[in-house]
């Protein structure tokens, strides 16, 4: 059966985000492969300091897959990675599962990052959590899990404003792609994303914020049914 390739968000890994909710056991008893992949910064890969490492996460994508075309879902900057992947090379990919983006694929929000970016460089230095403004707070807290380098997920998030996409880019994505987004994310609403894929259709979570995505149930159901995994 075709695999799953499965890709992270910032400051999670395969591991915490996939492995750890179940995900990756639905899908094998569906009888499907997973590949797991964590993007660099992450998990198990290379955890370099230089901002300039991170200019181009899809290598990691492309190194873990088969030659022939695999489902891939990923999340909040895996999506992201996956989104570029599919548009410069579509034909590695069968369906797209794409979760915690949404209208910050087209425009990014770039004093947002700045603002997340000086609350790490705050708790590297020393400083107290509880200083921090609740969204940058939010995201502090995520990348604190066991086993991930503060210093290099700054330099990740440094990273992150040069990698936004215009609408002709996603027309070379021709894959059904399915968007989901919780209705208290910070990238809802989607509708743009999904008008401007080729085959694109997407769901809104009531009720869920960004980092609850990859565990809640209706982002498990509706994943799975799109890759007919159920």
């Amino acid at each position: 059966m075709t695999p799953v390739a499965l890709v992270h968000g910032w400051g999670g890994s395969f591991e915490t985000t996939w492995q750890r909710s179940g995900f990756t056991a639905l899908l094998e008893d569906a009888g499907r492969p997973v590949i797991g992949i964590d993007l660099l910064g992450h998990g198990r890969a290379p955890k370099p300091h230089d901002p300039a490492a991170y200019a181009d996460l899809t290598g990691r994508v492309f190194d873990a897959l088969p030659d022939e075309p695999v489902d891939a879902v990923g999340f909040s900057l895996g999506a992201m990675t996956l989104l570029r992947a599919a548009q410069r090379q579509p034909g590695r990919f069968g369906r797209l599962v794409l979760a915690g983006i949404g209208k910050n694929v087209f425009d990014r929000d770039t004093e947002a990052t700045e603002r997340i970016v000086a609350g790490l460089e705050h708790t590297i230095a020393g400083g107290d959590i509880g200083d921090l403004e609740l969204p940058v707070r939010l995201f502090v807290q995520y990348a604190q899990q066991p086993g991930n380098d503060l210093v290099a997920l700054t330099a990740v998030m440094q990273q992150r404003p040069t990698d936004g996409f215009s609408r002709d880019d996603l027309t070379a994505i021709t894959c059904p792609v399915l968007v989901v987004v919780g209705s208290e994310d910070f990238v809802h609403p989607a509708d743009d994303l999904v008008d401007a894929l080729p085959d694109g259709r997407g769901v809104t979570l009531r009720n869920v914020d960004h980092f609850a995505t990859p565990e809640a149930f209706g982002f498990i159901d509706a994943a799975l049914e799109f890759l007919d995994a159920v």
